[in-house]
């Protein structure tokens, strides 16, 4: 399955082993790669408070992206709300999702055909697994429980 290009998104704060998974896979499948970073204020809107700001985000991904996919086509783009670029651009032909996030799927596939675009593709990725069994998630790292490898801290309690 190889698509010319795909979209995905997140809010992308502490980035993870299960962030480098969602990236990985949307290289694999898309030539090119839209990515949407929630800002501070959808995040905030959406009960997250990320512990680094839109633009430390934003850096972060970019080092990620220019380390491990270096040369590949890519935009950053900001998401002030779920859809972003996926729904505002026909030439999207497939979305990169998070198990947590497929399910918005097919309203956004609702906002395309009322643009008249065709419906996206849906590609899921499966949670990556922290050395407790528990997926890894940025909440999880901001409480202390697990570090971005998924590794376990110690403080289970937070």
């Amino acid at each position: 399955m190889k698509f010319k290009t795909v979209a995905t998104g997140g809010t992308f704060d502490h980035l993870h082993r299960g962030h480098l998974a969602l990236i990985a896979k949307s290289f694999e499948v898309g030539e090119r790669v839209v990515i949407g970073v929630t800002s501070d204020e959808f995040a905030r809107s959406e009960g997250k408070t990320p512990d680094e700001d839109y633009e430390e985000r934003v850096k972060a991904l970019e080092a990620l992206i220019s380390q491990m996919f270096p040369g590949r086509q890519h935009l950053v783009a900001k998401l002030d709300d779920y859809f972003g670029p996926g729904i505002a651009s026909p030439e999207v032909e497939a979305i990169v999702v998070s198990r947590e996030t497929a399910k918005r799927v097919s309203l956004a596939n609702a906002l395309r055909r009322e643009k008249g675009f065709p419906p996206l593709e849906v590609v899921v990725v499966d949670y990556v697994m922290a050395e407790d069994s528990k997926p890894i998630s940025s909440t999880r790292i901001r409480k202390g429980e697990i570090d971005p490898q998924g590794r376990v801290t110690g403080n289970l309690a937070g």
